[in-house]
């Protein structure tokens, strides 16, 4: 009589979920061209073989991170694109919720600024571009609606207006670090002041 094979244990999520967070921060740190599997294990304190177990190449590890990444910060834009909110609430919203993405997924986010670009090139990362398109559309929509309804300025330059804060939002992955000293909702209240009110005193 055969002799049954005893199943494979499953690698628990919660250790899954800390060597992805491991993976990110030196990716992060070290970019993805840059870091080897070998990198990742020895920052995690295991053998390069053992990673293996969990993961099958260093490509799934930055597919699994950007993509966790990704769908938790479209949940919270989905919500506040679908709560009815005007223009100036809309942007307040995002700007918010974007900040507390970087809280949660700082590293994330960094390679997602670092190396989306040419990931996006490989068909298993299209969803790259399928979200920064999107993302362009929600931002553009919402302050051309703005303009519209008389609550930005008709001046407004739409498309400079949209890079210059996406960029100044995101670029914040690259200091923030969470347990600081402001909260996320206090650095997105002071971020919205500037760019909403300015800075000089008005007379």
């Amino acid at each position: 009589m055969p002799t049954k094979k005893k199943p494979q244990a499953t690698p628990s999520p919660e250790r899954r979920g800390e060597l992805l967070a491991t993976a990110a921060e030196v990716f992060a740190a070290q970019g993805y061209n840059a870091t080897t599997v070998r990198r990742i294990a020895d920052a995690a304190g295991m053998l390069a073989g053992s990673l293996y177990y969990h993961f099958d190449s260093k490509e799934s590890m930055v597919d699994e991170i950007l993509s966790t990444f990704l769908n938790e910060l479209w949940e919270g834009y989905d919500a506040v694109l679908a709560a009815g909110l005007g223009p100036r609430e809309t942007i307040e919203a995002l700007v918010t919720e974007s900040f507390r993405e970087i809280d949660r997924h700082r590293a994330a986010v960094a390679i997602y600024q670092k190396e989306s670009q040419h990931l996006a090139d490989r068909p298993r990362f299209r969803y790259l571009v399928d979200s920064q398109q999107k993302f362009e559309k929600a931002w553009l929509g919402t302050l051309e609606r703005g303009v519209a309804d008389r609550v930005f300025r008709g001046d407004l330059d739409i498309r400079l207006t949209y890079r210059f804060v996406r960029d100044t939002v995101w670029v914040a992955a690259s200091w923030y670090r969470p347990g600081g000293q402001h909260s996320p909702e206090e650095i997105a209240r002071q971020y919205l002041s500037m760019v909403l009110d300015g800075i000089a005193l008005r007379g």
